[in-house]
């Protein structure tokens, strides 16, 4: 009980950009506490206190990943960041359904689960969990009592930070500090398989060489940025034969239809609620730059390597990017929608000099 201090202290020697001190300002320590408690004691119930290792070997070769948690897109993609570590052995996921098809045709994931009967647990000789919430751990002791196991976020809960870079250091440091810092801090990112017959579907809908990608809507109105539109037109007069593409889940449909009746006369092709993310994924893989908000489809663009100019509100952009992503944030620390058009502008336009004078693959 003497390891309350895991609740909000990094589970490796190396810093990261994160937001501990805000937290621990406005969560009282009864709070925060008793949410460790009731994770403990769970643990105890269940039988796997003594089944917890903080360390990868080279024993162990087949690894199932619990990662239920956080059923985001962006965050399974960024909590999952670190798997390309593991390459050589057989790792499997159990994930929400919702996100098992991004990982159908993974580099470095051999099965996919999404039902517990599925899975045969005597094949695995460790299992990660995402974090210790009691889900979590249901989960692992349903499907591998026994097994040992340890927490990538383990008993750390509530900070902010940044969870591709959390997921990096914490996996090297289970594999004991494998690289260096600054190893780490230069090659972590996202990362995404685009199969074949979803690059195939993508080159079926003949979209043009050289475009933007726009994604319109969002789940959260301080993450949605409403003045797209003026960006648009602004971007149009002075080159009205730009190709715009938009992107976009459900959500975004009544704004791309406003859109295209409003700029009839452009180069415009909506695609959203049309595909699926790994093909969106990879319409955004063939744009030039694309123009977002904080959300799944800029850390899908930041796994397929297209620069972004994202727009951050409340979490600033050292919480969501890294070192190897190009790209030209904005940030605001309440609300998007407070960004200047002109801003926006300024930030595409190094976005687009920068692009031209560095061809991809370069």
């Amino acid at each position: 009980m003497l390891s309350f201090n895991k609740t909000y202290t990094l589970p490796f020697k190396f810093s990261i950009p994160n937001y501990t001190q805000d937290f621990l300002d406005q969560t009282s320590v009864f709070k925060r506490w008793t949410k460790f408690f009731k994770r403990y004691l769970y643990i105890v119930f269940k039988g796997q206190k003594n089944l917890e290792v903080f360390s990868i070997l080279p024993t162990h070769k087949n690894i199932l990943w619990i990662n239920i948690s956080a059923p985001s897109l962006g965050d399974s993609l960024m909590d999952l960041s670190s798997r390309i570590m593991l390459k050589g052995r057989n790792v499997d996921l159990f994930t929400d359904k919702k996100n098992a098809h991004i990982y159908m045709d993974d580099h470095i994931f051999v099965n996919i689960y999404t039902e517990l009967a599925d899975i045969n647990d005597s094949k695995y000789d460790l299992v990660i969990v995402d974090s210790y919430s009691s889900r979590s751990i249901n989960i692992k002791s349903k499907i591998a009592q026994t097994t040992r196991f340890f927490g990538m976020f383990g008993y750390y809960n509530g900070p902010e930070v940044n969870r591709v870079l959390f997921s990096f250091h914490q996996m090297n440091h289970l594999l004991g500090y494998v690289r260096s810092e600054d190893e780490v801090n230069a090659s972590a990112k996202a990362s995404m398989s685009i199969s074949k017959e979803d690059q195939e579907i993508v080159k079926q809908i003949s979209l043009p060489d050289n475009y933007i990608a726009i994604v319109l809507g969002g789940e959260w109105d301080y993450r949605t940025y409403n003045n797209w539109g003026k960006v648009i037109g602004q971007i149009l007069a002075s080159d009205k034969q730009t190709n715009f593409v938009f992107i976009g889940s459900a959500n975004a449909k009544d704004k791309a239809k406003e859109f295209l009746n409003q700029f009839s006369e452009a180069n415009i092709f909506n695609c959203v609620a049309k595909y699926s993310f790994n093909q969106t994924a990879q319409i955004i893989q063939k744009a030039k730059i694309l123009l977002c908000c904080d959300g799944g489809l800029m850390h899908a663009a930041n796994a397929v390597a297209t620069p972004i100019v994202p727009l951050f509100a409340r979490l600033t952009s050292k919480m969501q990017l890294t070192d190897v992503i190009t790209a030209f944030p904005l940030f605001d620390k309440e609300d998007v929608n407070n960004i200047p058009v002109n801003d926006v502008l300024g930030e595409y336009y190094k976005a687009s000099n920068y692009v031209d004078n560095h061809p991809q693959g370069e």
